[in-house]
């Protein structure tokens, strides 16, 4: 007795006697279809991969909204939510590795279906809305359970009511603008509204750890996506060559493939102060084989740290030939340096692939306006360096800076990665903006659609921060700035940077 006493299953003891439709809590629903290598796998692995996804799944989700449910099947994981959250639980779902394409779903019940067609065809209508509206349709049924009817039968049954009730052109068998998807499981009936497609690749979690080396260009960012994709959980490993807005530039779009791909699993970021090892390459090795030797100097040091954290292979964003150090020969003579797997996912791609897949996840904005950092550079790199030649250059080099930068690696959570950056100069915090200072908006787009900043008194520039230091040189010096992000953190950093460049204009605003 105790599961009606609310007043939700009241009403559907009574629905449920007069054979009306069942109004359910979660009318909205997404069926999660699995990536098709997921549905051939054995039956111990397959049940394996579906938990993890759902896991993965309810840990993304509820960050969004904590009124979804979760649950695991054997062929598909289910999400109910509430229909006001549709928009964002989709967003959240396509982002996810593991998933081939999502339904979006209008669920029904209804006692006795068998006898009561017209209330599937209204309900069908009423969840269709004005989808039909002057278009030229077709039904489709799938149907599991005991019925006294046919797939068939319904389907020409929903479409004549179809046609009878809305604004709909007439029915198309062949060549239609709009197919009515529908599926019937015992006395539950589901409305298709809408099909996404998913991202693809194996459940994160499901595959071992790696670590990306990663610089914030487009060929580490996308090989680190791709990583994620397959499963694999992708922490981040960032040499710094000389610069804070370098590393400031690579923390924000690590965190931003983390927040947008991987934030199911915690991964750690890593940054190895490399600018005396640069420094002791440009003193002892010849400039031929510099980059090759630098090269070999980031692996050493990278193998160190992901056994330090348990992590079996490295990953980075080497295509063959598109560099100097690129070569089938060089990258032999790299990979010889350590004894730790090596990931290329770009080994084979071309450029402007790369290109186009950045911007497609995300990542071109931030590569397009990384900030430059001195390294290595020479003249007349060689394209096949010879073992030999190599070890001869190396045995000039003082490993004991190697060691120190090594021992100096700051290890950091990735949700903490902003946070815990410091600052190279105090910058004032204004709570409540003066009339003449001019907001900057240094957030990305996407986070500015989602919540504009309005102020009545006040100019506001959007200006990214990505885009911030290329636009500086714009700015007038004699107005007053303050910049604007939804934590404050980062607007503090940039402000400071500005600041040490002589920006003494610019401060932080912070509601």
């Amino acid at each position: 007795m105790r599961y009606f006493t609310s007043h939700f299953c009241c009403i559907q003891v009574h629905l449920r006697a007069k054979n009306l439709p069942v109004p359910l809590r979660y009318p909205m629903k997404f069926v999660i279809k699995l990536f098709p290598e997921i549905t051939i796998k054995s039956k111990p692995v397959r049940q394996r991969l579906v938990k993890q996804l759902r896991q993965n799944v309810s840990t993304v989700l509820k960050k969004e909204c904590e009124d979804v449910k979760v649950q695991g099947f054997w062929d598909k994981v289910e999400v109910r939510a509430p229909d006001e959250m549709a928009s964002v639980i989709v967003d959240a779902l396509r982002r996810i590795p593991g998933i081939s394409n999502i339904l979006q779903v209008k669920q029904y019940t209804i006692e006795d279906i068998d006898n009561h067609f017209d209330t599937v065809v209204e309900r069908t209508r009423e969840a269709l809305g004005d989808a039909l509206e002057g278009k030229r349709f077709v039904v489709r049924v799938k149907r599991a359970g005991k019925h006294s009817f046919t797939s068939h039968e319904l389907e020409r049954y929903i479409g004549g009511g179809l046609l009878r009730l809305t604004g709909a052109a007439g029915v198309d068998l062949h060549n239609p603008e709009v197919t009515v998807k529908l599926e019937v499981r015992d006395n539950e009936l589901y409305v298709v509204e809408a099909r996404h497609e998913g991202l693809g690749g194996y459940p994160l979690g499901t595959q071992d750890p790696v670590m990306s080396l990663i610089s914030g260009g487009f060929d580490s960012t996308v090989s680190s996506y791709l990583t994620m994709k397959r499963g694999l959980k992708t922490h981040f490993c960032f040499f710094n060559l000389g610069g804070i807005t370098h590393e400031i530039g690579v923390k924000q779009v690590a965190l931003y493939l983390w927040q947008q791909y991987g934030s199911s699993h915690r991964v750690k970021f890593v940054s190895v102060p490399f600018e005396a090892v640069v420094a002791e390459i440009l003193k002892s090795v010849n400039h031929s084989h510099m980059g090759v030797v630098l090269k070999r100097m980031m692996m050493r040091a990278a193998e160190q740290v992901a056994e330090s954290m348990g992590v079996q292979a490295l990953v980075t964003g080497e295509s063959v030939a598109q560099v100097s150090s690129q070569t089938l020969t060089n990258l032999s003579v790299i990979d010889q340096s350590i004894n730790m797997l090596t990931l290329r996912p770009l080994v084979t791609m071309d450029k402007q692939d790369i290109i186009r897949l950045s911007a497609k996840i995300g990542t071109e904005d931030y590569a397009k306006n990384m900030p430059e950092y001195c390294g290595v550079i020479s003249d007349r790199p060689t394209t096949c360096a010879k073992m030999s030649r190599v070890k001869e250059e190396e045995e000039k080099f003082d490993y004991s800076v190697l060691e120190d930068a090594i021992a100096q690696s700051r290890v950091i959570r990735i949700d903490q990665v902003m946070e815990s950056q410091k600052t190279v100069a105090d910058v004032e915090v204004k709570a409540v903006p003066a009339v003449d200072d001019v907001i900057i908006d240094i957030r990305h787009p996407d986070e500015r659609d989602r919540a504009p900043l309005s102020l009545t008194n006040n100019e506001i520039l959007p200006i990214p921060f990505f885009e911030l230091m290329s636009k500086a040189e714009g700015l007038d010096h004699s107005a007053s700035y303050l910049l604007y992000c939804q934590q404050g953190a980062m607007s503090q950093m940039h402000a400071s940077h500005l600041k040490m460049l002589g920006y003494d204009n610019v401060r932080v605003y912070k509601p």
